[in-house]
């Protein structure tokens, strides 16, 4: 027997595959007529947070991690690009010159 919060995931999969609305009371009525209640408080927190959101266009973009970026910046965003990467470098390269524990006067096993 599936579980309800799975059903209740399948119903609204349906219900997004058929171009429908998910709504508590459609993910209800077909997970009834799967034979797997759903206590209608989960079916109306699935369908409140899916609400306004498309879901094939969250099943295509699984590993995206947020909006798409841009691969190749414009000419002049490159040169700055560039130049706040050097002193990103440099920034860092200053850090772990401040971090040693030689500058302290002791070691680790002294």
């Amino acid at each position: 027997m599936a579980s309800p919060d799975l059903a209740a995931t399948y119903a609204a999969l349906i219900l997004a595959d058929e171009g429908l609305e998910i709504s508590s009371d459609k993910i209800v009525e077909l997970t009834n007529a799967a034979g797997v209640p759903v206590e209608p408080i989960w079916a109306q927190l699935l369908a409140k947070a899916l609400e306004g959101k498309d879901i094939k266009d969250m099943l295509t973009n699984v590993g995206a991690a947020g909006p798409a970026v841009s691969v190749a910046p414009a000419a002049g965003g490159a040169a700055a690009a560039g130049g706040a990467a050097e002193e990103a470098a440099e920034e860092k390269k200053e850090e772990e010159k401040e971090e040693s524990d030689d500058d302290m006067g002791f070691g680790l096993f002294d």
